[in-house]
Formats: structure tokens, C-alpha cells, sequence
């Protein structure tokens, strides 16, 4: 039978229970960090690294490897579809060339040499294949044929966007036609 006291020296039943309650809470917590550890170390086992290293992987495995692999991505041949009609059209309205943009970046758009009725976009060291269409606002939009970035041009100014996060790559880009429509009102 327990006895319960409140003399110093007997245990109550509470804290008797405090070293197994702590026990068990570090026996718990190694647990669940092999469990996090176990998918890092198969990961850095996969790709040659050691397993102390696979932690910081994990950010860096979704950023692209710098500009070889945006050229390899561009250089790789790709079937689109041939150009229709209302892609010509659209295409005649790309403002072509180079949009200055904010903090003194630029766009560089140019007619793609193997895809008619297409056109190259380039930013930052990147290019991707772009597909012209009007939408139905009357903004011309630039969708890269891989859908990862769009670029929009309307009458004062243009923006590249990454589709994937739904943020902006770059905004107040400028083409000199722009700023023509822009000084005559």
C-alpha cells in the first residue's frame, strides 16, 4: 500500500513518476529525430553526399544550378505547336528588344530563329521560349511554353512573373514604344 506523506524525504506519487515521465520523453524525442534524420541521410546517400550535409539540401535541391541549367533548358529541343493565325497576330504586337525595368534591370525579347510565331525571353542570365496571345482584356501576355514564368505587356508597361509562386520576377519594365504611347497621352 503507498502511503502518502508530505514529509521531506518520502516520495509522493507525482514526483515518484517525474525520472520515468522524463525518460520517456527522451526516449520519444530520439525517436522522432531518427525519424527526421533517417529521409535526410537516404537523400544524401542518393546523391553521393554525406549525411551531415543532407540538411542543407533540402533549399537548395528546387533552385536551379545557375545558368547551365537555364541554357540546358533552353538548348534542349522541345516540340511546340506551330503557330496559328491569332498567335501571328499576336506576335506582331511584341514590343521587341530590350524593356528597362526597375532597379536598373532589363528584359530582352527577340523573335525565336527555330519556333515561328514564338519568341525568346531573356532576364537575369535565364531564357525561355515564349508563346504571344491577346488576351481578352487586350493585354498581350507571353506564356512560356514550359509555364513557369508569364510575361504581360499592356500599353504603359510590362512585368515578368514566375507562374509557379504567383510572384513578380520583375515589374515596371518600359519598352521604348511604351514610352512613346506614354508622351503622346
Amino acid at each position: 500500500m503507498l502511503t502518502l506523506s508530505f514529509r521531506s524525504g518520502v516520495r509522493t506519487p507525482s514526483s515518484a513518476s517525474r525520472p520515468l515521465l522524463r525518460g520517456c520523453t527522451l526516449a520519444v524525442s530520439l525517436a522522432l529525430a531518427s525519424l527526421l534524420v533517417a529521409p535526410a541521410a537516404e537523400a544524401a546517400a542518393d546523391s553521393g553526399k554525406p549525411a551531415a550535409n543532407a540538411r542543407h539540401t533540402h533549399g537548395k535541391a528546387h533552385r536551379p544550378a545557375g545558368k547551365a541549367a537555364a541554357t540546358a533548358a533552353v538548348a534542349a529541343p522541345m516540340a511546340v505547336p506551330a503557330a496559328d493565325a491569332l498567335q501571328m497576330e499576336a506576335m506582331a504586337r511584341v514590343n521587341q528588344g530590350v524593356s528597362t525595368c526597375e532597379f536598373r534591370q532589363q528584359v530582352h525579347i527577340s523573335e525565336s530563329a527555330a519556333h515561328p510565331g514564338y519568341v525568346d525571353l531573356r532576364f537575369k542570365g535565364k531564357q525561355w521560349l515564349m508563346k504571344p496571345v491577346i488576351s481578352s482584356t487586350g493585354a498581350l501576355r507571353l506564356e512560356d511554353v514550359r509555364a513557369e514564368t508569364l510575361f504581360i505587356q499592356i500599353r504603359n508597361k510590362s512585368m515578368l512573373m514566375n507562374q509557379k509562386t504567383g510572384q513578380r520576377l520583375v515589374d515596371a519594365c518600359v519598352h521604348p514604344a511604351q514610352q512613346q504611347a506614354l508622351s503622346r497621352g
